[in-house]
């Protein structure tokens, strides 16, 4: 059995610094909740000043402006709601525990994945958390006299959906938890979900039902993916695209080294990204052989899949 290891580094806000340096798409998914989440701080320090402490304008003008709402009417209206609901927050905290979750399972998603991907679930699985909120609002008689009034709000489904997605992908990659001890993330995922289920009569059932929507989009999505990456298509070698997949198939290091440099120890920064450039370049080979099968490949491609195949 494999484990992978999330190992921080010694200084974490160093950490946290070269990670927004970057400009990676994971930072600019929290750079953008975190904006849109000060405007409206702003926006409500401004209308105190015209009587309004309470910011209750404010607050009505994002509900009815941008939250989605469970009435279909009403999102047949405003359908961008699917789209914006996902990068609104109430308060500090509301946005404080979805960004932490989205950085922290966000790194670790892009450890193995592309981060094309890590886009693609975060607005698919809050679109998909959007449309189970609002099934499940008209399709379930205990919601009937809330559908006019209940609106969904936040990055939640979004964060689940890249959760449960990567605990798919990699179920025995571990993580240490406060109080809890090392934890794979497959068992977190699972605990989430059934936590969200049984949390969904006691309160904020919408928040909640968005959630196991997201979840169960990233599941799928990512089972979906891993399956269109090992079909071999009609006409090409099959044996011979089977073993390649499988040797490009992440595996667990312990210690590395660069190539020429005699076993010279790098950094994890440096390390992971040549990795993931090696990656990146034997993703998109192995999606040509797919389309076009092995003969459509030049000689230098031919030779850089052979030679990373060589090193694993």
């Amino acid at each position: 059995m494999v484990n992978y290891n999330f190992n921080q580094n010694q200084n974490p806000f160093d950490d946290i610094k070269r990670f927004f340096r970057q400009g990676s798409a994971l930072s600019v998914l929290i750079l953008v909740n975190v904006a849109i989440w000060l405007l409206v701080q702003v926006l409500k320090v401004i209308f105190f000043f015209y009587n309004n402490p309470d910011g209750d304008i404010v607050d009505a003008l994002l509900m009815h402006g941008f939250a989605i709402p469970a009435s279909i009417p009403m999102l047949v209206l405003k359908p961008w709601t699917m789209i914006s609901y996902m990068f609104l927050h109430f308060d500090i905290w509301h946005i404080l525990f979805n960004m932490l979750w989205l950085y922290w399972f966000g790194r670790i998603f892009t450890e193995f994945l592309p981060s094309r991907q890590l886009v693609v679930i975060y607005f698919l699985g809050g679109i998909a958390g959007g449309l189970f909120y609002v099934l499940a609002f008209n399709i379930f008689p205990v919601f009937t006299e809330m559908i006019p009034i209940s609106f969904a709000l936040g990055a939640s489904a979004s964060v689940m959906a890249i959760v449960a997605a990567i605990a798919v992908y990699v179920p025995n990659y571990t993580i240490q938890l406060f109080l809890v001890g090392r934890l794979k993330i497959i068992y977190l995922a699972v605990i989430l979900f059934v936590f969200d289920f049984f949390m969904i009569p006691s309160g904020n059932a919408g928040g909640h039902i968005a959630h196991i929507g997201g979840g169960l989009f990233g599941a799928l999505y990512i089972l979906l993916y891993r399956y269109s990456k090992t079909t071999v298509q009609p006409g090409n070698p099959p044996d011979f695209i089977r073993n390649l997949i499988n040797r490009f198939r992440h595996k667990p290091t312990t210690s590395y080294s660069t190539g020429g440099n005699y076993g010279r120890p790098v950094s994890d920064e440096d390390y992971n990204l040549k990795k993931r450039d090696t990656q990146k370049r034997v993703d998109e080979i192995l999606e040509k052989i797919s389309k076009g099968g092995y003969d459509c490949l030049t000689k230098d491609e031919k030779e850089f899949l052979f030679r990373t195949s060589n090193k694993r």
